[in-house]
């Protein structure tokens, strides 16, 4: 039945009439109607939708609409008729926060600029503040469930973290790393045949893989896998109500969900690491044989003569500090999601971003830090 509306005045009362089928397919129709509708100004006002046979969201969010737009022209909108079965809709959405349609904000001016920095800078420090404040509660948490001989460390998620990180990720990461082997082979051996030092390739691709690519890549590849995912799980159980459920039972949310991210990802990214270093050495052979003709043992004897344990150990060293990082803003920004399902797109994005800055920020750190100690 098509979708009806009318309007009438009684006693200074204006009413709006409703019937038929208020669906999406009627909506441009009746949004046009609603539109045009004349209520006379201040007064009392009632929307009397009886009549309506079926109802869905699009015609809902039509009816609360006007409703809003009569009460922001002074309107007191006493009744409110609807077919029962209908009701929890209208309620549900009315509970919802509607926010004011979007508008262009024009060209920016000089004095617009400067307040959005300076409210990013605000926001930017206010969120440091609050990371800060995370990373000492992990840690105190960290503290009494290693050293306290009454509390244990919960095993079972420990090892399915392990599994789910480090496990799970081996073919992303070892296919990446080899092709990451492979070119960075080429490339190398492109370079230094300018110079007749196609040999030297494999000392290039042995230091610069083992100090730096294979754990930063590594690295980002388990951010935007595995940190994602901390914020996506640990937001999906806030809009749930499922850690409402779990403090309102006496478990300690910082111990039951953050603790086991943590712990797993630092033992597995490391793993990780040296997995992806020794399948990029290998990409890294595979293409200097080809393009090179360099035996196996060949290269290998001039990978032993340019690298030593500390080339080595300089790349792994970095991958626990990574792994905590990915892992604690993972958690972070996943017990910041608010109820809403955007906000869990909306703060694994967020997340993903800022572990791989903080992740690059690190590894620079770390460069230099090598650099002046001599290593």
């Amino acid at each position: 039945m098509p979708a009806t509306l009318q309007t009438e005045h009684r006693r200074g009362t204006f009413r709006l009439i409703a019937g038929g089928d208020w669906l999406v397919s009627e909506a441009p129709r009746l949004d046009a109607e609603l539109q045009k509708l004349e209520t006379g100004g201040g007064g009392d006002a009632e929307i009397d939708g009886s009549g309506i046979h079926l109802l869905d969201s699009a015609g809902a969010w039509l009816l609360l609409r006007t409703k809003r737009q009569l009460e922001a022209q002074g309107k007191r909108v006493g009744t409110f008729t609807l077919p029962d079965v209908y009701r929890p809709l209208i309620d549900k959405m009315d509970q919802a926060d509607i926010g004011a349609p979007w508008r262009h904000a024009g060209r920016r001016n000089f004095r617009d600029i400067l307040e959005r920095t300076g409210k990013a800078t605000i926001d930017a420090i206010k969120q440091g503040y609050a990371m800060l404040s995370f990373l000492g509660s992990v840690t105190i948490e960290t503290s009494e469930a290693v050293t306290s001989p009454r509390r244990e460390l919960p095993w079972p998620a420990f090892v399915h973290q392990i599994e789910e990180t480090g496990l799970n990720a081996l073919p992303i990461v070892g296919l990446l790393a080899f092709l990451l082997g492979v070119t960075l082979a080429y490339q190398g051996a492109d370079q230094l045949a300018r110079f007749g030092a196609q040999i030297y390739t494999i000392d290039f691709l042995g230091v610069g893989f083992l100090r730096e690519l294979g754990g930063l890549v590594t690295a980002i590849i388990i951010a935007g896998r595995s940190g994602s995912a901390f914020t996506a799980s640990i937001g999906s159980m806030r809009v749930n109500e499922e850690i409402d459920a779990m403090q309102a039972i006496g478990l300690n949310i910082a111990e039951t969900l953050v603790l086991p991210r943590v712990l797993g990802l630092v033992v597995a990214l490391p793993l990780l690491t040296l997995f992806a270093d020794i399948v990029g050495i290998i990409g890294g052979m595979v293409m200097c044989y080809f393009n090179l003709g360099v035996t196996i043992p060949v290269f290998m004897r001039e990978l032993g003569g340019a690298i030593t344990v500390n080339t080595l150990m300089v790349g792994l060293i970095k991958a626990p500090v990574f792994a905590f990082m990915i892992a604690l803003v993972g958690c972070f920004e996943g017990l910041r999601v608010e109820r809403n399902a955007e906000s869990v797109g909306r703060l694994t994005t967020r997340s993903v971003v800022e572990s791989i800055f903080l992740i690059i920020a690190a590894d620079a750190g770390f460069s230099v830090l090598f650099s002046i100690l001599g290593i």
